[in-house]
């Protein structure tokens, strides 16, 4: 197992030094069994104490929540607020009408008014984040189509993973490792499911802090992390 261009597999941790082994698969899709993909990947390379890391796009992908963007009709709303979205040079987000619709339909048009609402009002003071803070997780994790994505995903919108708690637990007692789903780009890290509650997410945010997962044409949604 090899490093992702441009990443290493160590990284130093309050003093500890961890491996990332990021494991290549094929292009899940919807219907795939993500417990069986990480027995089939993932497992083989696994040693005792190893943590398994899960991209939470493939997590949502396997349980249908990627959509093609010609199947999604985006609402006079939607098409309404993405005026307003801060578009950043990683990623559209809920930049266009597409991921916008997404967003309403996953929390709620109230939900979605309310956070836009705080947001502009308190931009103006420095105060930023708060939309997303409202909104929750499950809309951070909302992904847009983008050019470096692999097909034939380059053309999906995608909702965050139902239930990820739950899925890395379920995974931990069929696996008997821990198991941490995970939100990792160029503009952070979050941390939607993991089976150890115990495991702080400033620990975790700190293992992947430079994201060192692949999703384009490296195909490495999954890694194993062990500590040296």
């Amino acid at each position: 197992m090899a490093p992702n261009k441009g990443k290493r597999l160590e990284i130093n941790v309050g003093g500890n030094l961890y491996l990332r082994f990021p494991i290549k698969t094929h292009i899940i899709v919807s219907g795939d069994d993500v417990l069986e993909v990480v027995k089939k990947y993932v497992i083989p390379h696994a040693k005792d104490g190893d943590f398994i890391f899960i991209s939470e796009k493939i997590v949502a992908i396997s349980q249908g929540r990627a959509f093609p963007i010609r199947d999604i009709k985006a609402s006079r709303l939607a098409q309404f607020l993405v005026r307003f979205v801060h578009k950043s040079p990683y990623g559209i987000g809920l930049g266009s009408p597409w991921t916008m619709e997404l967003a309403i339909r996953e929390v709620g048009a109230i939900r979605i008014l309310f956070a836009a609402g705080v947001a502009a009002v308190t931009k103006p003071f420095g105060i930023r984040g708060l939309f997303y803070k409202i909104c929750g997780k499950e809309v951070a994790a909302i992904d847009d189509p983008c050019a470096y994505t692999l097909p034939p995903y380059n053309e999906y919108a995608k909702l965050g993973p139902r239930n990820p708690n739950g899925v890395a637990c379920e995974l931990q007692k069929k696996l008997h490792h821990e198991v941490v789903v995970i939100d990792a780009n160029d503009l952070g890290v979050s941390v939607l499911g993991k089976s150890d509650r115990t495991m702080s997410d400033t620990f975790i945010e700190a293992v992947f802090k430079d994201n060192p997962l692949g999703q384009s044409s490296e195909q490495t949604p999954l890694c194993l992390v062990r500590k040296v």
